[in-house]
Parts: structure tokens; sequence; C-alpha cells
């Protein structure tokens, strides 16, 4: 029988096998495996066209026993309620994994933003909110931004959400422009905390950074900041970077800011001069040190895992490996970092953004980038010494520690 590669599935697959390892009852994975309120709305608007036109989206709102909900906001043509529901699920493990006081929520929208006015854009994002205004708050639920969404559209709806509730409400969004209350190193962070936990996995496994290849499937920002601090801070060589059109290889390495540039002129890395043209596939079996899956879920399978060749592959994106994948990594002595905690540095500064909105006092980058290295480094450091523990890999030491934080809250608040 084939694996399943429904995200929500997944993560209920993980869930269980979890569970199962801590020794918890069927009674409380039943509370812990279904969102507390899933919300569907269609935003019909009319275009530049003059057409009409509807949309479907979705906000999961997963778990609020540690705190206010917090999840992205993705808006892409394959969105779905299973996507969604597995998203706010893994950012439900992901705050609790870094210890952060936050639930989980995530949101989408199916839609093809590439194909879209401004003024269509900013229309569908005020729709969005004005549907889920009710449901969301600076102490509730605080969107920000994902897979095609970016800053100004999370301006757009601060400032629907603040009309109205008639008052300035800096917290209920983040990732917003920092002349609206953002926060420094908000725009990188997810890439600087992935960073934070391949500086401790190298230093385990004793691999040099300074002579590590690296091969970054997925050039968007999280995957693109990755390779340019790989390379600015610890001297590694980027061997592979892709894209959704395919992928560019070079074995004495590639600029990552020139490849940068390339992308944004021709919307591909793909033609970069001085390399040649591979596939994502050939990329994620690529020989190298580390591995940064940093696109989309589903792209280490049980049909390739075996093929994986690296060290360390640390996961920026959500939900990249399987459940049957994550075995064979395990059994072939591969280091995972998963996703819920590499990809944790975006929520991490998010939370940091609230707190400064609430007060109203902005810490400088370097405060921040300071006070998320400890909470990567605690988290990561916590990780490892669970999954040894219980002679497991790291994604279920991550879990356990999760699960451990959240049946906590809801036992303490009388929930279970």
């Amino acid at each position: 029988m084939s694996e399943s590669l429904d995200p929500f599935k997944i993560s209920q697959t993980q869930l269980r096998e979890a569970c199962n390892l801590k020794g918890i009852d069927n009674d409380i994975y039943d509370v812990l495996s279904e969102p507390e309120r899933f919300v569907e709305v269609r935003i019909t608007m009319k275009m530049d066209d003059g057409k009409i036109k509807s949309f479907k989206g979705f906000r999961s709102q997963y778990n609020s026993a540690r705190g206010p909900m917090k999840g992205g906001i993705r808006w892409h043509p394959d969105e779905s309620a299973s996507l969604v529901k597995a998203l706010s699920a893994w950012m439900t493990w992901k705050t609790a994994c870094v210890d952060i006081p936050l639930g989980g929520a995530k949101g989408g929208i199916i839609c093809n933003p590439k194909g879209m006015s401004n003024r269509e854009l900013e229309t569908l994002a005020r729709s969005y909110i004005r549907q889920l205004a009710d449901v969301i708050g600076p102490y509730t639920d605080v969107p920000a931004p994902d897979v095609y969404t970016n800053p100004q559209i999370m301006a757009w709806m601060m400032d629907e959400y603040e009309k109205i509730v008639r008052k300035h409400s800096p917290s209920i969004i983040t990732g917003k422009p920092l002349a609206l209350g953002g926060s420094a190193g908000r725009s990188i962070a997810t890439a600087k905390g992935g960073i934070f936990t391949i500086r401790e996995a190298a230093k385990d496994i004793g691999l040099d950074l300074t002579e590590a290849t690296v091969a970054v499937q997925g050039y968007g920002n999280a995957g693109s900041w990755a390779a340019k601090i790989l390379q600015d801070d610890f001297g590694c060589k980027i061997v592979a970077v892709s894209d959704s059109k395919g992928g560019i290889f070079n074995k004495d390495g590639i600029d990552p800011y020139k490849a940068a540039n390339h992308k944004e002129k021709t919307r591909t890395v793909v033609g970069l001069e001085g390399t040649q043209k591979i596939t994502n596939e050939e990329l994620i079996e690529l020989e190298c040190d580390i591995l940064v899956p940093a696109a989309l879920e589903n792209v280490i399978t049980e049909k390739n895992a075996k093929d994986v060749n690296v060290k360390i592959v640390a996961e920026l994106a959500n939900g990249p490996t399987t459940p049957s994948a994550d075995r064979i990594l395990f059994n072939n002595d591969i280091v995972l970092i998963p996703d819920f905690l590499c990809n944790a540095g975006g929520v991490t500064v998010s939370y940091f953004e609230m707190v400064q909105g609430y007060y109203q006092y902005f810490w400088t980058e370097k405060e921040v980038f300071a006070a998320l290295d400890r909470i990567m480094t605690n988290a990561y450091r916590s990780t490892i010494e669970h999954a040894k523990q219980y002679n497991t890999h790291n994604r279920m030491g991550a879990y356990m520690i999760s699960i451990d934080r959240v049946i906590e809250a809801m036992r303490l608040r009388g929930w279970i």
C-alpha cells in the first residue's frame, strides 16, 4: 500500500506515533488530533476586467491552551482544507517546542496571487479579514505572512481590522512593515532560526561548516536567506539551489546573491550563468553535507529517502518529509532537524513583534537575534535529548516535548 500524502493525515499519524511513545491514551489523542475551530469562507469580488469571481478561504484554529493562537496566511492555487489543518497542528507543536506562550493556527485562500493586480490583492486581503474579524484578535488569534503573502498584504489586513474595531491594534498581525510596528529581523527570522539549529547539529556530528556543501530546495525568502547566511556567516559552499521551475548546480559553488538577482529578473534561478540545470528531484538526491528543503510539503518520501545522501536535513519548509521517510533517514544516520523546530524562527520573532506591539517599545535587530539564538538553541538541545532518551528520530523528540507542554496547559485549565 502506498503511503498517504494527505497533509492532515500525515500530521495525525505523527501525533499518534508520539502519543504511543509517551503512553498517552486514546482519549487525549482524540482531543489533540482535531482543531478547536475550523472556518471556511467564500470571498466574492469584482476583478479588474469587470468579472465577478469567488475565492474559497480557510482559518484553522487548532489549540489555544498555551496562549493566543498564531499562524500564517497562505495564498496558493493548491491550498486546501487538509493542508491548512495540518499546518495549524504543526504550528501548535512549533510554538510549544520553542516554549513561547502561543497556540497554533493557520489560514489560506485558494488563489493565484501572481496573476492579480495590487488592487485585487488588497481587496482580497481586506475581504478575508472582514470575514474573520469576529474570531481573530491580538489576544485570540494573530495571523502572519506565509506562502505568497508579504508585509504589504499584512498592512492592508491590519488596517482593515483596525477600521472594524475602531482603534489601533498593532499586535493583530505580525510580519508587518517596520513603519507600522513590524519587528527588526522578521524578514529573515525563519532562515536565521534555522541556521542556529544547523550550527548546533554540525557541532554534534563534528561537521566543519567552513568546508560544508549545501543544497537548497526552494529559493524563496527562507531558502535564499538561508543560503546567504550559511555562506556569509559560516563559509559554507552553496552547490545547488532550485525553485518551482527547476534547479541549478555547480560543484565549485553558486553565489547565492547572483542566484537571487537572477530569480528576481527572470522569475527562476534556472539559467544562471556558470551553472548546469538539474531537476528538483535530482537536487534532493545530490551528494552534499546539508540539504535544506525550503519549499512545499512531501518532497522526501519513502520513494526517494533512501537516495538522500547528506549528513543533515534542515527542514525550513513545513512538512517536507513523510513519516515513512523519517524512519529511513533515521536508520541511515542522517540528522533531521524537524520543521516545527527548524523553521520556528519566524513565529518566534512574530511573538517578539506581538510583545513589542503590546508595549509600543521596539528592539534592535541585534537584540532580536540574540533572543532568537537563545530560544532556538535551547529548543534544539531539548529535542535532541528527548529523541535520544526514547531512541527515536528528532521529529518524535520535538513532538513529545510539544505535546507534553500542550497537555499540561490543558490539564491545568481543567479541559482534560
